[in-house]
């Protein structure tokens, strides 16, 4: 048996959470990745993997055993690149998850820079206001607002303005509010649910020492950034959103902010990746030009001072 293959088949599974999405993902027979893992219990003499009809599970053996090859699956790949020069040049797959709104309005635009300066690594943007589960879904870092657990390192990008604003045409029919509170009243709120928790996002006011939060009066929920902005440019409510997504709409005149002594706290951006996975060459140089370009690029939006961009 390979075992060095056998190693690499094993942490894929568990990664993927399944022997079938381990094998596409390989281009492996499925029997073949499955022997190669049985062949690897018969000769650690434990077993690694639980396996149902409908799932499978790692073990305490396997979480540790999956905890230290990952590092050594890590080192092993930069003595690799080393000896290859790649180290000057970093080549591979990156699997990286984002909001639309991140990748959109800030990373994707910045990209053409990125490959100028890394040619050889390839990105795959998982983009969706969905929060994706590093490990299952087999991602190399993720860019979102809030900090992963302890199981992974995190760093902080940043912190984005939100704007409270409404479309002139909404304005014209039903006023414009003068204290939050009136959200409950006279207004309607367009609001936005995170599907992550499934329940329509509450709007938070500060005025110095004072603070609110508002459910607001509300016929439309949208569990979608892009259609939830739509909404509100199409006059169907205030709305509460990142100033960097609402900002050409803005310029244009097609949304105008309210409630403008009052802020909602800044939304904070994190890059993260599994603790227990080696920062390989690839990751570190893209972790390195993500908190750079943030620096320039979140700047316009945010009260937080950054390095300059590469």
């Amino acid at each position: 048996m390979d075992q060095l293959l056998a190693i690499r088949v094993f942490t894929r599974v568990v990664e993927a959470g399944s022997f079938t999405k381990a094998a596409a993902a390989l281009q492996l027979p499925k029997a073949t990745v499955t022997k190669l893992v049985q062949g690897l219990e018969a000769r650690l003499r434990v077993q690694l993997l639980e396996r149902t009809t409908r799932r499978v599970t790692v073990t305490a053996d396997g979480a540790a055993y999956y905890e230290q090859t990952g590092r050594l699956l890590g080192e092993l790949e930069d003595i690799e690149a080393t000896l290859s020069s790649a180290h000057k040049r970093p080549r591979g797959k990156l699997r990286v998850d984002l909001s639309g709104i991140t990748a959109s309005l800030i990373l994707v635009p910045a990209l053409p820079r990125f490959y100028a300066l890394y040619p050889d690594i390839e990105l795959e943007l998982v983009a969706s206001d969905h929060v994706a589960d590093t490990i299952s879904d087999n991602i190399d870092c993720v860019i979102r607002g809030t900090a992963y657990d302890v199981t992974h390192v995190s760093r902080k990008l940043g912190a984005l303005r939100w704007v409270t604003c409404a479309s002139p045409e909404y304005l014209a029919r039903h006023g414009t509010p003068q204290h939050p509170r009136d959200l409950d009243g006279d207004h309607f709120v367009v609001a936005y649910v995170p599907p992550r928790t499934g329940r329509p996002m509450v709007l938070h006011f500060e005025r110095g020492a004072e603070t609110l939060a508002i459910k607001g009066r509300c016929r439309l929920t949208i569990n979608d950034s892009n259609p939830h902005l739509a909404a509100g440019v199409a006059g169907l409510g205030v709305l509460q959103v990142l100033e960097c997504m609402a900002h050409r709409h803005l310029e244009r005149g097609e949304l105008v902010p309210v409630l403008t002594d009052w802020q909602r706290p800044p939304h904070p951006l994190y890059l993260a990746y599994p603790q227990n996975r080696h920062l390989s060459a690839k990751l570190r140089v893209f972790v390195e030009w993500v908190e750079a370009l943030f620096t320039v690029d979140l700047g316009r939006f945010s009260d937080t001072s950054f390095k300059t961009c590469p």
